[in-house]
């Protein structure tokens, strides 16, 4: 897939589609202007007037209500007219291509898309035939990538460990389906952090998964050691084809994060997860409840980040 396609002739962010061949002056830009935009959820009038009269559109072709709303959310402080469409039960359902779709909406003065979509590479599709004009962000493309996800755990990394250059950071659980640890990894090695991990059963690891720059470990005890950042991930059942885990009760015993687990990494490790939590799965109330979970600040960033994705595509 073409990455270029998201920085235009004169530099500028055109389209967020992926992680993957960012520079990492581009990375540290998205970061230190949601730093800004921080502030602004704990003012009494939550808005800024970047967007205003700028039309939004967030066309989720797959559910996702947390992500949805985290889109809308940060539109709306941005002042942006947000049109929320559920693809699924309208025009799709109806025999409308994706392009349909979109060039009918394009036709509605549209500047932005949000698109999630089940397919690898809707996006991407998208940005190619639209008007140059109009931006495109990518909420969610299959297995391929979740690229304000991946910012948004960046931006939660650097809050919390200030810097990326001295840390050891694992990746654990459903590797193979997630387009979140994709972007992940893109955006942490991107970053300078000198050790990935990702820790998961051998069925649940892409082959080759170490040319993505990463050690691979099937062993929580030996992947957790040292460790200054854990990474959950959701199992994506939905996305799984056969049988990959024994059991949920099995899969927890080997690689739900416990606080024995936990203690294997360093005394101030932070936990985190991009949501919805499998609990008692993927990880145990105890330590998403806990105090080195950082999991509820990552949804809070999560505005700030994607108001920042946006107000720089506006500007370019």
């Amino acid at each position: 897939m073409q990455n270029n396609r998201q920085i235009n002739k004169s530099g500028e962010l055109q389209h967020l589609l992926t992680i993957e061949g960012l520079p990492v002056s581009m990375l540290h830009h998205i970061l230190d202007t949601a730093e800004s935009f921080v502030g602004v959820t704990e003012r009494e009038v939550k808005k800024v007037p970047l967007l205003r009269g700028k039309a939004i559109f967030n066309l989720f072709f797959e559910p996702s209500t947390r992500t949805r709303t985290t889109f809308e959310i940060a539109a709306k402080r941005l002042s942006a007219d947000v049109i929320n469409l559920n693809i699924s039960a309208s025009s799709q359902s109806k025999g409308e291509t994706l392009l349909d779709t979109v060039n009918n909406l394009s036709a509605m003065h549209a500047d932005m898309f949000i698109v999630r979509h089940a397919q690898s590479g809707a996006a991407h599709l998208i940005a190619r035939h639209v008007a140059p004009e109009i931006h495109v962000i990518n909420a969610g493309d299959g297995r391929h990538a979740h690229p304000t996800q991946a910012l948004l755990d960046m931006y939660t990394i650097r809050h919390f460990k200030r810097d990326f250059h001295e840390l050891r950071v694992a990746i654990i659980g459903d590797v193979m389906h997630s387009r979140v640890a994709r972007s992940q990894i893109h955006a942490l090695t991107t970053l300078g952090v000198p050790e990935v991990r990702v820790i998961a059963p051998k069925t649940l690891l892409p082959k080759g998964v170490e040319h993505l720059g990463v050690h691979a470990y099937h062993d929580m005890s030996k992947g957790l050691k040292d460790v200054d950042v854990l990474l959950m991930l959701r199992l994506q059942n939905e996305r799984m084809q056969g049988a990959l885990l024994p059991s949920a009760q099995e899969y927890f015993k080997y690689y739900g994060l416990t606080p024995e687990k936990l203690a294997l990494a360093r005394p101030d490790a932070i936990v985190m997860h991009p949501g919805p939590m499998n609990r008692g799965i993927e990880i145990d109330s105890s330590v998403a409840d806990g105090p080195q979970s950082v999991i509820l600040p990552q949804v809070t960033f999560g505005i700030a980040v994607r108001m920042a994705v946006m107000s720089i595509l506006a500007g370019s």
